[in-house]
C-alpha cells in the first residue's frame, strides 16, 4: 500500500502543529517526543519554540539519550546542562532515558544486528512523536526519522553497537572505522526492534527539513546550509518520511541543495532507507499530500 505523506512549506509552530493534525491520530497514554538536543555550540537542531506548542498540546516529554563519543552530552550531568542551556527543560518535562541504564530490546529478523540497547526509561511510555530535523550527516549522509530512531533512541551503548554492526569494540577508532553499510543496515535493524517494541501504530514520524547543513546536530561546530529551507513532512511510514525529504532535495530549485546531495551519496546515506524497507518498516513509494 502507498504510503501518505503530508507537507507543508510553512516552518511554524502552526505549520507543525497543522503537519501533525493532518495524521489524523490521537497519541495513547504517555507520549514520548524524541528530538535531538543537538551538541553545544551548534544552532541548527530544532528550536524550543518552533515545538513547543505541540509537544504541550501532546501533553509530551521531551525525550534523549546520551552520545558514545566525547562532547558535552557523554554523561548524564553534561547533557542535562544542554537540555537546560538549549532552553528544552523551559517548554516542557524532559528524560534521559539511559540515565539508569539500558536494556536489550531484539532485532527479529536482523540483518547486522540481533539485539539493539535503548535506554531502561524507554518503558515509561506508551506511544512516541519522532520529531526530527532532516540534514545531512558526516558518517550516514542524511539524518531523519530512522537516525532519529535509531542511533537517538539507543542508549550510549547502543549507539556504538550499531556504529560497530555488534561487534562488541567499544572503542572510539571502532566506531569511527566500522564498516559503513554495516553500520547503515544496523540502523535499520534497530528502527525495526524499536518499532516492535512499541508499536508500529504507536509512532508517528514528522520532518522537519530547514536549517539544512551537510553536518548534524551532533557536531559541534556543524557547516551552514547551502540551501534554502524546504518544509515540514509528517507520516506514519518512516520510510516514506525521509525517502520524500530526500527526493525533495533532490528536486528543489535551489543550486545549493549540491553540497547535500554530495553528502548523501557520498556516504551512501540513502542506504539506510533501502535497508528499512527491505525488512518491511514501510514504504519507498508514497503519496505527497500537500497541505498549503
Amino acid at each position: 500500500m502507498t504510503a501518505k505523506v503530508y507537507f507543508t512549506k510553512d516552518i511554524s509552530p502552526e505549520g507543525l502543529q497543522r503537519a501533525y493534525d493532518a495524521l489524523g491520530v490521537t497519541l495513547p497514554g504517555k507520549v514520548a517526543v524524541k528530538i535531538s538536543t543537538g551538541e553545544p555550540g551548534g544552532h541548527n537542531f530544532l528550536q524550543p519554540g518552533l515545538i513547543a506548542g505541540l509537544v504541550k498540546q501532546l501533553n509530551g516529554v521531551i525525550i534523549e539519550c546520551n552520545t558514545a563519543y566525547p562532547g558535552r552530552r557523554d554523561t548524564s550531568e553534561a547533557h542535562w546542562q544542554t537540555f537546560k542551556d538549549h532552553g528544552f527543560l523551559d517548554i516542557a518535562p524532559c528524560d534521559l532515558l539511559d540515565e539508569e541504564g539500558d536494556m536489550a530490546l531484539p532485532v527479529e529478523g536482523g540483518v547486522r544486528i540481533k539485539e539493539n540497547y535503548v535506554g531502561t526509561h524507554l518503558d515509561n511510555y506508551d506511544s512516541m512523536l519522532m520529531l526530527s530535523h532532516f540534514k545531512g550527516h558526516p558518517m550516514a549522509g542524511l539524518g531523519g526519522a530512522l537516525k532519529n530512531m535509531s542511533i537517538g533512541v539507543a542508549s550510549a551503548r547502543g549507539k556504538q553497537w550499531i556504529h560497530t554492526s555488534g561487534s562488541g569494540d567499544t572503542s572510539f577508532d571502532a566506531l569511527m572505522n566500522a564498516d559503513h553499510d554495516g553500520f547503515l543496515e544496523a540502523m535499520a535493524d534497530a528502527d525495526k526492534s524499536v518499532m516492535d517494541h512499541m508499536g508500529r501504530e504507536k509512532i508517528v514520524y514528522v520532518n522537519v527539513a530547514n536549517r539544512l547543513s551537510v553536518d548534524c546536530d551532533c557536531c559541534a561546530a556543524p557547516a551552514d546550509p547551502e540551501m534554502m529551507d524546504i518544509g515540514i513532512f509528517a507520516s506514519l511510514d518512516p520510510v516514506a518520511v525521509d525517502q520524500a525529504c530526500v527526493d525533495a532535495v533532490y528536486a528543489s530549485p535551489d543550486p545549493g541543495k549540491a553540497a547535500l546531495i554530495e553528502r548523501m551519496e557520498s556516504r551512501n546515506g540513502v542506504h539506510t532507507i533501502e535497508a528499512a524497507a527491505a525488512l518491511g518498516l514501510g514504504s519507498r513509494e508514497y503519496e505527497l499530500v500537500e497541505l498549503d
